[in-house]
């Protein structure tokens, strides 16, 4: 049977800070409405073999809502992707594609280049 872990330290052992706190305090980021979402999409081929990728930045959302963007951007556009980083990866070059996709869905302030 596995020992249950009293606590997330994340590799800490030991510190000599009197204020340190063994508990993470990860920001909340909370999603905006897309009218207020200013996205970016970009044709980027670098580091990846000559392959080129379209980008998707300027995404604010919680990691999972940007999962569940990015799977529905992949099916729109019939490619592969990933979502990490508040930034989506969609392979191949479908830029224009994915400026139609959002300007329908209510992202007012999208743009490619």
């Amino acid at each position: 049977m596995a020992k249950k872990k009293l606590y997330n330290t994340d590799g800490i052992v030991f510190s000599t800070s009197p204020d340190f706190n063994f508990q993470n305090e990860e920001e909340v980021v909370e999603s905006l409405p897309p009218a207020e979402q200013t996205v970016t999409i970009i044709l980027d081929k670098k580091h990846r073999g000559g392959k080129v990728v379209s980008l998707i930045n300027g995404l604010v959302m919680k990691n999972d809502d940007l999962e569940i963007m990015a799977k529905q951007l992949k099916s729109f556009c019939g490619s592969g992707g990933s979502a990490k980083d508040n930034e989506i990866i969609i392979q191949g070059d479908h830029r224009e594609k994915l400026l139609q996709w959002f300007l329908k869905n209510g992202y007012k302030r999208a743009r490619k280049i």
